[in-house]
């Protein structure tokens, strides 16, 4: 496998991340090309042991005609320009939410659903982070028991708002009084908002993980519950999640078994923190117990700008590249 490749929006959080996975995955990268707005235009990043400056995100640049272009740069940018690179040809995969709930673009978590990639070349759309570290950790129990309810409460970095979000933390934290990307003090505090009050009055990122749950999984019953919570942590998302099955399970540690034979899951005894997951491309079951037999509770935690963007952008376009003939 040879690829070229384009990363848009790349001195964001997510799209360094996108650079470095990359390069830890020794992905074949014969020509590498960065963009990003007029602020970051000639910044330079590293990429095995050679320095790239960063171009301008115009129309014309995304008609070059590479293989793979990794894009995160917010939505309103996706949309404008993702659909030039399609157009032109190249596999977009797009870390935004534009075009998740699109019923003809894919929403891919490679370990679950890399079938869907097969013989298709387009827009391709990365999950939401809190929503693809649920996943990888439930996607065996719903094959083997199927899944009737989700009850989730998450615990979510601050780096999950972009660098500016880590950059209010600290501030605070120096005893600055800043707050303009969230709604209350996160210093020493928690947030129980994440994204705008919909008219259900669920949240942006509460109705992501219902919505984004049930297509890839490709099962509209399941029922999910979520809330989603804002903490002062820097790096890794935190979940503690019941999920209510459709059948009943045959002992506790055959449902660890369950969890623990999907791909890129560790499911451990280990108390997990953000702290012990931050750089690591895995998801981490803990905490596993039952109250029946048909009901369990675990904590999940993954690092949310490789497990729950960068890592899972880069597995799609290795599977992809395996799937069709890349190789």
């Amino acid at each position: 496998m040879k690829v070229k490749v384009g990363v848009v929006g790349a001195t964001g959080e997510v799209g360094r991340t996108m650079v470095k996975v990359l390069e830890e995955f020794n992905v074949p990268v014969t020509e590498l090309r960065l963009f990003a707005s007029e602020r970051s235009v000639g910044k330079e990043i590293e990429f095995k042991g050679e320095k790239f400056k960063v171009e301008l995100l115009t129309e014309e640049s995304m008609k070059w005609k590479c293989d793979y272009f990794l894009f995160s740069a917010g939505a309103s940018v996706s949309r404008k320009f993702a659909p030039i690179a399609a157009e032109n040809g190249v596999t977009v995969i797009d870390n935004s939410s534009a075009f998740r709930m699109e019923k003809e673009i894919p929403l891919v978590v490679p370990e679950v659903n890399a079938y869907l990639l097969k013989g298709y070349t387009g827009i391709i759309a990365n999950p939401n982070c809190s929503t693809i570290q649920m996943i990888l950790s439930i996607y065996k129990l719903h094959e083997v028991y199927g899944i009737e309810e989700i009850f989730v409460s998450t615990y979510q970095s601050v780096s999950g708002a972009g660098h500016k979000g880590i950059e209010e933390l600290l501030a605070q934290e120096r005893g600055e009084n800043v707050m303009k990307v969230f709604p209350k003090p996160i210093h020493r505090n928690v947030i129980p908002l994440i994204g705008d009050i919909q008219e259900n009055l669920f949240s942006q990122e509460e109705m992501k993980m219902v919505n984004e749950t049930r297509k890839i999984l490709n099962d509209y019953s399941i029922r999910v519950y979520p809330t989603t919570v804002r903490v002062p942590v820097l790096y890794g998302h935190s979940e503690a999640i019941m999920v209510r099955l459709k059948k009943p399970y045959e002992s506790l540690e055959k449902v660890r078994e369950v969890i623990a034979s999907g791909e890129d899951v560790v499911v451990t005894d280990d108390l997990i923190t953000p702290v012990d997951v931050a750089g690591k491309n895995e998801t981490y079951v803990c905490r596993l117990r039952a109250t029946d037999e048909r009901s369990i509770l675990f904590w999940n935690v993954a690092d949310n700008i490789r497990v729950g963007a960068a890592t899972n952008a880069v597995r799609i376009l290795l599977k992809h590249a395996e799937m069709n003939g890349k190789v």
